[in-house]
């Protein structure tokens, strides 16, 4: 099949898990930001397409609601929100007649009035995220998420040309599979527009109608400028109400955040925390990132030039080392994230309360653990695994794998017996 750009279509890690849902279950939700390819996806399995995006569509839809859960399966209702009475709807179709493979929905943002009833059982979710390295093509991946928690420890190698410079290209150009250009200022204009439509347009969708132009956008800005740290919110609400005397109140704000998470442009990356948690005091603060890292170096105003001349814009928090560095780790984290569902492994981050020990990514899937470190380095040095190399020895057998994800060549294991993985070399 081909994209609506007229290219092949490019196959996606979520793809294998929507495949078998359907040969499962009735009703499936893809999720995720706008453009991140739910439709192209979808349309792929289709027989019937309702694209409630288009006006003529959705004033169909309106006069003849029944519509939507008649003709050839699956049927797949696009930008679902735009017309909430959908999802219960195909909710009650279900009830009716639950077989497997009816129904595809898609959704860029979380609709104004709530569906009246969960849809729990009936319809299950599905996140999509933007295109992992591994999706992009970077690179042939030798070092798979799934055996590490699998507790497969031989085959740590293989290796990449992949240079810092093809690193920081991807970090600026982003993982949406409709806007990736070979073209610096082509890819600018096209991240500019789907920001603008983001905050200006989708916002207004979802209900929300801000008392101050700009607000929303200069508070995802203070989330770019937190990504991979564990800001507060008075961090945050400082850099994003910058030159304001009166700083707005908690419950005013808290609203922003929750606007930006619902349309999924933010996805901050929850502290571990286990019942059987050998370790003490740690922080319950989130990590902050946004759905591409792209998303925030547009936001600073950076360039790949920028980022590789050590150059920062915008209202940075305090951090340790470089925003390239912050910048690389989240690209990281979204391929982790992405490689994780397929493996049905949740992700998280460790951090002590005094900031002494850290691990960037923790993958669980039940009492198996792989840690991940993310440092911006092509030759690590021993230094550079501590806090691994600490957490496997306190907590022993319960972590499966450590690994040191880079920007180097090689993919081996070092004397310790951690794992040092090139970025382009991990996979699913």
């Amino acid at each position: 099949m081909a994209d609506p750009d007229g290219s092949a279509y490019r196959r996606r890690v979520v793809d294998d898990e929507l495949d078998v849902f359907l040969e499962e279950l009735p009703a499936i939700s893809l999720e995720g930001p706008r453009a991140v390819g739910k439709t192209w996806t979808a349309r792929r399995l289709a027989r019937t397409v309702h694209n409630l995006d288009d006006p003529q569509t959705l004033a169909l839809v309106e006069a003849d609601p029944g519509r939507l859960t008649r003709g050839p399966e699956p049927i797949f209702i696009d930008e679902w929100q735009r017309y909430p009475p959908a999802w219960d709807l195909v909710r009650r179709a279900v009830d009716d007649g639950p077989r497997a493979g009816r129904f595809l929905l898609a959704g860029s943002t979380a609709p104004d009035t709530p569906p009246t009833h969960s849809g729990a059982g009936r319809i299950v979710t599905l996140r999509m995220r933007p295109m992992s390295l591994f999706e992009r093509g970077l690179s042939e991946p030798t070092v798979s998420l799934r055996r590490l928690l699998a507790g497969e420890r031989d085959g740590i190698d293989g290796e990449t040309d992949t240079t810092l410079d093809r690193y920081v290209e991807e970090i600026v150009t982003g993982g949406l599979p409709g806007w990736r250009s070979t073209n610096a200022r082509i890819q600018q204009a096209a991240l500019d527009g789907y920001l603008h439509r983001a905050v200006d347009h989708d916002v207004a969708l979802m209900g929300y109608r801000a008392r101050q132009p700009g607000v929303v956008r200069r508070w995802l800005t203070a989330y770019a400028a937190a990504t991979a740290t564990t800001a507060t919110y008075e961090t945050i609400r400082d850099a994003a109400t910058a030159g304001e005397g009166d700083k707005p109140a908690k419950t005013t704000t808290t609203a922003y955040r929750n606007l930006l998470e619902a349309m999924w442009m933010v996805e901050p990356l929850p502290a571990w925390w286990s019942l059987s948690n050998p370790l003490s005091r740690l922080k319950r603060g989130p990590k902050h990132h946004l759905a591409d890292p792209a998303l925030a170096a547009r936001l600073l105003d950076v360039s790949a030039e920028d980022l590789l001349a050590g150059r920062s814009h915008g209202p940075l928090p305090p951090r340790d080392g470089l925003l390239l560095g912050a910048l690389f780790e989240s690209l990281v984290a979204l391929d982790v994230r992405v490689y994780a569902q397929a493996a049905q492994a949740r992700v998280s981050h460790l951090q002590t309360w005094n900031d002494s020990r850290e691990v960037d990514l923790i993958v669980e899937k039940g009492r198996r653990m792989v840690a991940l470190e993310v440092k911006l380095v092509a030759t690590p040095r021993r230094e550079d695994t501590r806090h691994l190399r600490w957490l496997t020895d306190r907590m022993g057998d319960g972590v499966a794998d450590a690994v040191l994800v880079t920007t180097g060549r090689h993919a081996y294991r070092d004397r310790d017996g951690v794992a040092v993985v090139p970025a382009a070399l991990l996979g699913p």
